[in-house]
C-alpha cells in the first residue's frame, strides 16, 4: 500500500484526493502556488511544498517543480486531480520514470487517447460505433472540401489535440468552410500548441453520454453505468446527473457491456470514461478521458462507490474490490458546477469570499474548497463548487436541488446560481427533453 502521495492539483479535487488518502490511512503532501497559500487544500494536506508564483505555467505545469517537491517530501506516488497535468503522458512517463507511482493510467494509453485522430483509429479497431469523417488529420483546405462533400454537411471541425470543447467549428454549409477551417486550425495552435485539426460528421442535436469504467492490472474491467452531460454552455459542461433520463436499460446494457470489451481488447489500465454522442437510439464514439472526471460524484453517489479510492487501490497494484454483478444502481443524482462568473455576462468573477453558507440536509453533497474568508484568484478555473443531490427519484433530486440552491450562500463573488435554478425549473429540463445544444439554442 502506498504511504505517501502527493497531489499536484489544487481546490476542490485536491481536497478531493486527500480525503480519500486520510481515509485509506495514507500521508498527503501537496503543492502549491504562492497565491494558494491559505487556501483549504494546503491547510489539511499533512505537509505542502510551494513551487512557484500563481501562474499556472509557473507551478501547477511546472514538472520539474513537482518532481523536486515529490523527492523532497520522500512520496510514494503523485495523483494528477482533473486538468492541469492530468493528461498530459509526459508528465506521466517522467513521473514513472523517476520510480514514483502516476496514480492515473499507463502513459502509453495518455498519449493515444490524447490525440483524437489516434483514439478514432484505436475505437473502430476495437469494435466501438465511430463517426464518418477525416481518417488522418486534414493538412489544407482543398483536403477538408473534399472530406466535407464525401461525408455531407454539416460537419464539425475539432482539434486533433484538443479538449475540454476548445477549438470546435460547426460548418453547415461549403461557402463557411473556408473560414472556420482556417480558424479551427489557428485556435488549435492557440489553444494546444498545434494546428492539427479532423472531421467529422455533425450531429445536430445529439445528447452526450458518457460511460465510467475501471480496470486493475489483473485483467479486471467493469463499469459504473452512464451519465448524462448534454447541458453544456459553449461545449462545457454545467450540469451532469446519473443514470440518463432517457436511456433504456436494454441501450445502457449494450453500449457499456461493448464499452468494456474495447477496454479489455485495449488493455487499458486504471480508471477512465469513454464519451459518446448519442442520436436516434444511436452511440457515436467521441473521446476517452484517461482521468478522474469532474462529475464522478454523481456516479458515486447512484453506485456507492468511492471512485477515487478505487483508483488510488488500482494504482497500488490491488484488484477492483467489486465484481460487476454485485455493482447495483440506485436513485438518481445530479450534479450543478457553481462557477464564480456573473449570471448574465458569464465573464468571471474574482475577489473575497465575505460570506460562505453551504446547504445541508439528507442527500446533499458539496464538493468545494470555499470558505468564508478565501480569495477567488484570476489566475486559475471558475468552477468553485459542485452541488450534488441525490433522491429515489430524478423527480426527488431535483426538488432537492431546488431547494439547495436556494440555501446555497456565497458572497463576496458573482455566481451562476441564478442560472442554474432558472435552468432546472424549465419544463424541458424536468421532462429530460434536451440536448448539447439546447442550453444555446432553447433556454431563455
Amino acid at each position: 500500500m502506498l504511504k505517501k502521495v502527493l497531489v499536484a492539483n489544487r481546490g476542490e479535487i485536491a481536497l478531493r484526493i486527500l480525503r480519500a488518502c486520510k481515509e485509506l490511512d495514507i500521508r498527503t503532501v501537496v503543492v502549491h502556488s504562492t497565491a494558494d497559500e491559505k487556501e483549504m487544500f494546503v491547510r489539511l494536506a499533512d505537509e505542502s511544498v510551494c513551487i512557484g508564483p500563481p501562474q499556472v505555467k509557473n507551478s501547477y505545469l511546472n514538472i520539474p517543480s513537482i518532481i523536486s517537491a515529490a523527492t523532497i517530501a520522500n512520496a510514494d506516488a503523485i495523483h494528477p486531480g482533473i486538468g492541469m497535468l492530468s493528461e498530459n503522458y509526459n508528465f506521466a512517463k517522467i513521473i514513472t520514470d523517476h520510480g514514483f507511482k502516476f496514480i492515473g493510467p499507463k502513459y502509453e494509453h495518455i498519449e493515444k487517447m490524447a490525440n483524437k485522430i489516434k483514439a478514432k483509429s484505436i475505437a473502430k479497431k476495437v469494435g466501438l460505433p465511430i463517426l464518418p469523417g477525416s481518417r488522418d488529420n486534414v493538412l489544407d483546405y482543398l483536403d477538408a472540401k473534399s472530406i466535407a462533400e464525401e461525408i455531407g454537411y454539416p460537419i464539425i471541425i475539432k482539434s486533433t489535440n484538443g479538449g475540454g470543447g476548445r477549438g470546435i467549428k460547426v460548418v453547415l454549409k461549403e461557402k463557411d468552410l473556408k473560414n472556420n477551417f482556417l480558424l479551427a486550425k489557428k485556435e488549435a495552435e492557440l489553444s494546444f500548441g498545434s494546428s492539427q485539426v479532423y472531421i467529422e460528421k455533425y450531429l445536430n442535436n445529439p445528447r452526450h453520454i458518457e460511460i465510467q469504467i475501471l480496470c486493475d492490472n489483473r485483467g479486471n474491467a467493469i463499469h459504473l453505468g452512464e451519465r448524462e452531460c448534454s447541458i453544456q454552455r459553449r461545449n462545457q459542461k454545467i450540469i451532469e446527473e446519473c443514470p440518463s433520463p432517457v436511456i433504456s436499460d436494454g441501450e445502457r446494457k449494450k453500449i457499456c457491456d461493448t464499452t468494456i470489451k474495447a477496454m479489455k481488447k485495449i488493455g487499458y489500465f486504471n480508471i477512465g470514461t469513454v464519451e459518446y454522442l448519442y442520436d436516434n437510439g444511436n452511440f457515436f464514439f467521441m473521446e476517452m478521458n484517461t482521468r478522474l472526471q469532474v462529475e464522478h460524484t454523481v456516479t458515486e453517489e447512484v453506485y456507492d462507490i468511492d471512485i477515487v479510492k478505487e483508483q488510488i487501490n488500482i494504482s497500488s497494484g490491488k484488484k477492483i474490490s467489486f465484481k460487476q454483478d454485485e455493482i447495483k444502481k440506485k436513485g438518481h443524482s445530479i450534479e450543478c458546477r457553481i462557477n464564480a462568473e456573473n449570471p448574465i455576462t458569464q465573464l468571471p468573477s474574482t475577489g473575497l469570499i465575505k460570506t460562505y453558507h453551504p446547504p445541508g440536509g439528507p442527500g446533499i453533497r458539496i464538493d468545494s474548497a470555499l470558505y468564508t474568508g478565501c480569495n477567488i484568484s484570476s489566475f486559475y478555473d471558475g468552477l468553485i463548487s459542485k452541488l450534488v443531490c441525490n433522491g429515489n427519484t430524478r423527480h426527488d433530486c431535483i426538488m432537492k436541488l431546488k431547494r439547495a440552491l436556494d440555501e446555497y450562500v456565497i458572497e463576496g463573488v458573482q455566481t451562476n446560481i441564478p442560472t442554474l435554478k432558472k435552468i432546472i425549473q424549465t419544463s424541458d429540463f424536468i421532462e429530460g427533453k434536451f440536448d448539447i445544444n439546447w442550453l444555446s439554442t432553447s433556454f431563455k
